[in-house]
């Protein structure tokens, strides 16, 4: 940064600053949680010697204050993915289960919405495809803060719920099925070229709850890419233009999740055969019949607690995930150099 000519590409310039940013907050971060340990520990000696025990207990709340943030750095460097400071979009989908399908995909929306709410981000509703009887059909919506995808791509997969049905009269459990997908936000993300010739827009009239306007015109939009057939359709907003520019936002997403993925495999077969690394269908299981538990397929953690976790305590499953990504690429790596 400090070379000459270092603006002479403004393009260029804005990403060293943001690769600069990105790495000196961490370092930042930690030298100030050590300034705040050796303020606290220089208070507990003047309390030790004059023998004032009032302090302690201020001290016991900064530190308790001082190893969440810790925990949430540790967590931050988890996070070495291209991607995974940006914000997130989020679709749910109801799988196997009927009704109950579609009211797990609620449950599964209030929960993140509690959990970015804890977290300092913020969400917004892009597209919401209510079920006839209940529960959704389909939900995508925004999460909005620094390290949004990273954080949320955890919990990319199918997600299984085991209950006592709500809509069951004979009072039996039934298990149910729902999947999360989740993409980075980049609106304009350069790795995606999108041809205009390539792509299909339909209008509709969009269903469900809205106002007078929403279900007498056609503001919905559907964007169909017919080199891919992969869909993006957005009804939530009253203007055809807006929906438009919501649906093209979540296509690219998906184009570019596509191509990751595309990545990814072709890596996979470079590296030859090896075991197969699923857990079954379902990365997680929501248990609240007959005992109460969530448990995590990919890393074992799992917890008693059901109603903290569809509250939005996911936390410890998210960086249990992500310890454990890191830690197999670490040894992916290294089998690779030998």
């Amino acid at each position: 940064m400090s070379r000459s000519g270092f603006w002479d590409n403004p393009e260029r310039a804005q990403k060293i600053i943001r690769q600069r940013k990105s790495a000196a907050e961490p370092l930042e971060a930690y030298e100030e949680y050590l300034e705040q340990l050796e303020d606290m520990e220089i208070m507990l000696q003047l309390a030790e010697e004059d023998d004032d025990r009032s302090v302690v207990d201020d001290i016991r709340d900064e530190l308790a204050g001082l190893r969440e943030r810790v925990a949430q750095l540790q967590t931050a460097l988890l996070l070495p993915g291209k991607y995974d400071s940006e914000d997130a979009i989020v679709q749910l989908h109801p799988g196997a289960g009927g009704l109950d399908a579609q009211d797990w995909v609620q449950m599964l929306l209030r929960m993140y919405d509690r959990w970015a709410e804890r977290s300092g981000f913020s969400t917004e509703t892009l597209d919401l495809l209510p079920g006839e009887e209940a529960g959704l059909k389909s939900a995508t919506f925004s999460v909005r803060g620094e390290n949004a995808y990273g954080l949320l791509k955890a919990e990319q997969g199918i997600h299984r719920l085991v209950r006592v049905s709500p809509f069951d009269s004979s009072g039996r459990r039934h298990t149910s099925f729902a999947a999360v997908d989740v993409m980075p936000d980049l609106p304009d993300a350069p790795e995606v070229e999108i041809q205009q010739e390539d792509l299909r827009i339909d209008t509709f009239r969009a269903s469900g709850a809205g106002g007078q306007h929403v279900n007498t015109a056609d503001s919905a939009v559907r964007i169909t890419h017919e080199p891919t057939g992969i869909v993006a359709t957005c009804q939530n907003e009253r203007s055809q233009h807006k929906n438009r520019a919501t649906a093209m936002k979540i296509l690219r997403a998906r184009l570019l999740q596509r191509r990751q993925q595309e990545r990814e495999e072709q890596l996979q077969s470079l590296r030859g055969e090896q075991e197969d690394i699923a857990w079954g269908n379902q990365i997680r299981s929501y248990v609240f019949h007959p005992y109460n538990m969530v448990k995590d397929h990919r890393t074992d953690m799992e917890t008693g607690n059901v109603e903290a976790v569809m509250d939005g305590q996911l936390d410890d499953f998210i960086r249990a995930y992500l310890e454990q990504a890191v830690n197999e690429d670490n040894q992916g790596r290294s089998a690779s150099n030998s």
